[in-house]
């Protein structure tokens, strides 16, 4: 350890600690004020310091209360933060973390779906102490454009986390031929995969929007055609599993080119993690609730007060309509 690092730990100790002011700080070292803020930085960045912030909305509050009592779920966990983008996607993903180290035991084996959501949840996720744990991947992840699903990433996260083994799906979600997929599903290894994938009793997945710029629709996979009557008859996917508003499948013959985990496959699961949130996930996470995919559910609560009919508290605050 260098005679900076013991300076850090000294100024973070006085300042964390003993509830010192970086001023103080400064007094009681001989130091600059702006000196004791880049020592307090330095600790942060050399891990000598870490910062748990809890908030017990995230679980005791009365909207995750009505959540869990309107759709039956055994645990909905609440993100507080900005309505959507980046920082709205860390958060689900530290919560969704939070659940999945929670509910996973020694010898369990877990389904995976891929995305920018789920990716946020394995790289959120700290280390675990299990043995004998598996992750399996629930659909095919490979994509014919430059955009990415992280599917490799997730997984490698996921297992390093819990020192686990991995099962990958080395497939396009969607093959351009029902025959052609059903041909290559025959074979041991997918056919392996593929059995396991529904022999999972635990699954973590996500929900996505019918939007132009909803990842699935940017894999390569779909026509113009599709797209446009995914946009007319469905609210959303699960799993690539385009869903219509009764949690049914929206477009059969796009559903039968489809690789992966069929929805009442993932309906059976014993436990079933959903994570998801944000205005343009509301209306096809509400249909998944209403038709009791999930046991288990992270969201935030802006998506929360739109679910059950409330106007958001943070649109109220600013005086913006909700969506």
């Amino acid at each position: 350890m260098n005679p900076r690092d013991e300076q850090a730990l000294d100024a973070a100790k006085l300042y964390y600690r003993d509830g010192l002011s970086q001023g103080e700080v400064a007094d009681r070292l001989g130091i600059s004020r702006p000196t004791v803020s880049k020592l307090v930085q330095h600790a942060k960045d050399r891990g000598f310091v870490s910062i748990e912030i809890h908030d017990p909305r995230e679980t005791g509050s009365a909207l995750a209360e009505r959540l869990q009592e309107r759709f039956g779920l055994v645990e909905v966990r609440l993100a507080h933060t900005v309505p959507s983008g980046p920082a709205l996607t860390r958060e689900l993903g530290r919560l969704g973390a939070a659940v999945l180290a929670d509910e996973v035991g020694d010898g369990d084996l877990v389904g995976v779906t891929w995305g920018d959501t789920m990716y946020a949840v394995a790289r959120a996720l700290t280390p675990q102490p299990r043995h004998g744990v598996g992750f399996v991947q629930l659909k095919g992840g490979l994509s014919l454009t430059p955009r990415s699903t992280n599917d490799v990433e997730t997984m490698t996260l996921l297992c390093r986390g819990f020192d686990a083994y991995a099962r990958m799906l080395p497939l396009p979600v969607i093959f351009d031929s029902a025959e052609v997929k059903r041909i290559v599903e025959q074979e041991r290894h997918i056919r392996h995969i593929l059995d396991l994938g529904r022999e999972a009793p635990t699954a973590i997945f996500t929900v996505g929007a019918t939007s132009p710029e909803a990842m699935l629709f940017n894999l390569g996979h779909l026509s113009e055609e599709e797209r446009d009557a995914l946009a007319a008859r469905a609210v959303g996917d699960m799993c690539s599993r385009f869903f219509d508003e009764h949690g049914d499948i929206a477009l059969p013959e796009l559903d039968a080119r489809t690789v992966g985990i069929s929805l009442p496959d993932l309906r059976a699961k014993h436990t079933r993690i959903l994570v998801a949130g944000g205005p343009t996930k509301t209306h096809a996470l509400g249909v998944a609730l209403e038709a009791g995919y999930a046991t288990h559910l992270v969201t935030d609560a802006g998506t929360a007060g739109r679910i059950l009919g409330d106007r958001p508290a943070e649109d109220a605050a600013v005086g913006r309509p909700a969506t």
